[in-house]
């Protein structure tokens, strides 16, 4: 099948996702998506991405690849729900920040299915923005979903064809990526409060790099870790199927937790850090 004759279903398109299904539009690429129960917000994003409404009985029935990217927490249950419908002898892609067991356990679900582990590191493409596809699986297979991309502010990389490659790449990088910004959350919140949180950010900014001097990144975080949180669980049980602690990740985790409240709302750096502090009443 040619790439002008594909078509994509897309699961679902947060703000990532959205991007990623512009690209393919703006290709002349047909997308699906599902709108029953998602937000209005959703609606919109998808809606400028020019992507197309279908039942998800629909959306199975027509689409040649799925792309899932979604909470990392809700990779399992989608895919679930995809194969109680049946997807077999086409491709799809889990390209969310899971763990390589659980792909292969979603891989498993899918049996006659061909699954792509797939990550993305980078920002949504928008904007002029770039961000690259990670791809390991069978080469027919990545190669397809390599030429939808082509021309457009996705990066392809293919890792091989053992599943679990990608989903191993981006959970080692994002053990460092996010979980340096949540001690450097805790490292200031700690200065601020014995009043040298100045000079904290004096002493860092010495350095050529440090998330330390962006406090902005505080308000960033708190707004994603419930996104995070899950990423980091699933980054705790990459890091013990090694042979490796895991303890710094899960604290990590626990730590993003205390800003569950916070979902995607706008704080200032001193609300981001009171969500963070321990009431002395909870022991």
């Amino acid at each position: 099948m040619t790439r002008q004759g594909t078509t994509v279903g897309l699961l679902h398109p947060g703000s990532m996702g959205a991007a990623f299904g512009s690209q393919l539009t703006a290709r002349g690429i047909t997308v699906l998506w599902c709108p029953d129960g998602r937000s209005e917000a959703s609606r919109k994003r998808a809606e400028h991405a020019g992507l197309k409404p279908a039942s998800l009985p629909s959306l199975l029935d027509h689409a040649d690849i799925l792309l899932s990217l979604c909470p990392p927490a809700a990779a399992t249950e989608i895919a679930t729900l995809v194969a109680s419908h049946g997807f077999a002898e086409r491709t799809y892609v889990e390209a969310n920040a899971i763990s390589p067991e659980r792909v292969k356990r979603i891989a498993a679900l899918l049996p006659g299915t061909e699954t792509i582990d797939a990550s993305v590191v980078g920002s949504p493409p928008v904007g002029g923005k770039t961000a690259t596809l990670y791809l390991a699986g069978k080469q027919t297979h990545s190669e397809t979903v390599e030429s939808l991309f082509t021309g457009t502010d996705i990066r392809t990389r293919t890792l091989g064809t053992e599943v679990g490659a990608a989903s191993a790449l981006k959970l080692a990088y994002s053990s460092y990526q996010k979980t340096s910004r949540v001690l450097a959350a805790l490292a200031y919140g700690a200065a601020q409060a014995h009043g040298v949180g100045e000079e904290l950010l004096a002493i860092a900014g010495k350095r050529t790099s440090s998330y330390l001097t962006e406090t902005g990144y505080i308000t960033k975080t708190a707004a994603r870790a419930w996104r995070w949180g899950p990423e980091l669980s699933d980054a705790a049980s990459l890091l013990s199927d090694a042979g490796l602690p895991d303890e710094l990740m899960l604290a990590a985790a626990a730590t993003l937790e205390r800003w569950a409240t916070a979902r995607d709302t706008p704080l200032s750096v001193e609300e981001a850090l009171a969500l963070l502090r321990r009431d002395p009443d909870d022991g």
